[in-house]
């Protein structure tokens, strides 16, 4: 008993290191709302090892993304957060994606853009391109860092898609993140004059259509545009590892990567929230129940059609 109590404890201290979830009173819908990149509990061992100060090392988490969508339970859907950081492990990678630039014995691999540009599953660098590490970690802290954080979080993701689809029929995976705003912005302006009025707030990644299916789509655009957001499809991001990975739509299991411009809700200098974040907040609310209703098989979208 008190083995089998030990295995317990420490299944649930990883669970902990890896991501929480909130779950409504009632689950009403398949819809099932996610945030990989919001994780701020940062080890210490971690930013010891770091060449970067406290706030640079933030520079590429999702931050208060977790808190934009927290009102999915109040409409009946699950939300789960990350609680590492995506500078520790990036939970939109696949496990796979490791680093011979970063980690000790791993072998070179076929060309990996992602990998190449130090943006493994297990990151060389923050945004800009700056350098997390004085030197190499071993292979053996990159799998212990897989196993405790991104294998427990992509189980529960898991589950819960399973979950939706034996409820509802279906489920739609919302993968919530958001996008430093120079990002967009250079992308307007290489549009040309008149394109920066028209740069969007929120992109909806699919994969192009593989990811999601296209009404399914439409819907979930048409909520954000009724709240008043800008939209923009697959440009500049289209979806990564979760996208590819969980979108099946021909098995009624939906997945759209969302983005949101950081400039928005919050202060990307200084990494606190902007006088707007409450309003942005209650505006995404309005999505949240719009997408809801859509994993409730509603607005006129039969499952049969899938």
């Amino acid at each position: 008993m008190a083995c089998f109590e030990a295995i317990v404890a420490a299944m649930n201290e990883s669970q902990a290191r890896a991501y929480r979830i909130e779950r409504p009173r009632v689950r009403t819908t398949g819809a099932v709302f996610a945030s990989p990149h919001s994780g701020s509990e940062y080890p210490w061992a971690f930013l010891r090892a770091s060449v970067l100060d406290e706030r640079s090392i933030r520079s590429s988490e999702d931050a208060f993304v977790d808190e934009l969508f927290g009102t999915a339970p109040q409409h009946g859907a699950v939300l789960l957060a990350a609680s590492a950081p995506r500078a520790y492990i990036d939970l939109n990678r696949s496990a796979d994606e490791l680093d011979p630039a970063l980690i000790s014995g791993v072998a070179t691999v076929t060309h990996n853009p992602r990998v190449s540009s130090g943006l493994g599953v297990i990151p060389r660098v923050v945004a800009g391109g700056r350098a997390i590490y004085r030197g190499k970690i071993t292979l053996d802290e990159a799998r212990a860092r897989i196993a405790e954080v991104w294998r427990p979080y992509h189980r529960a993701l898991q589950h819960e898609i399973d979950e939706a689809r034996a409820e509802f029929g279906r489920a739609i995976l919302i993968d919530c993140h958001s996008m430093p705003h120079e990002a967009i912005d250079a992308a307007g302006s290489r549009k040309g004059r008149g394109a920066a009025a028209r740069v969007p707030e929120i992109v909806l990644g699919d994969r192009f259509g593989a990811a999601c299916g296209g009404e399914v789509m439409d819907h979930v655009e048409a909520a954000f545009a009724r709240a008043g957001f800008r939209v923009a499809r697959n440009a500049p991001f289209a979806g990564a590892y979760v996208a590819q990975s969980y979108g099946r739509p021909a098995r009624g299991q939906h997945a759209v990567q969302v983005e949101i411009d950081r400039a928005l809700y919050m202060d990307e200098a200084t990494i606190t929230r902007g006088p707007q974040f409450g309003e942005i907040r209650a505006r995404l609310g309005e999505v949240i129940a719009e997408i809801a209703e859509i994993g409730r098989g509603a607005a006129s979208m039969p499952l049969a059609a899938e």
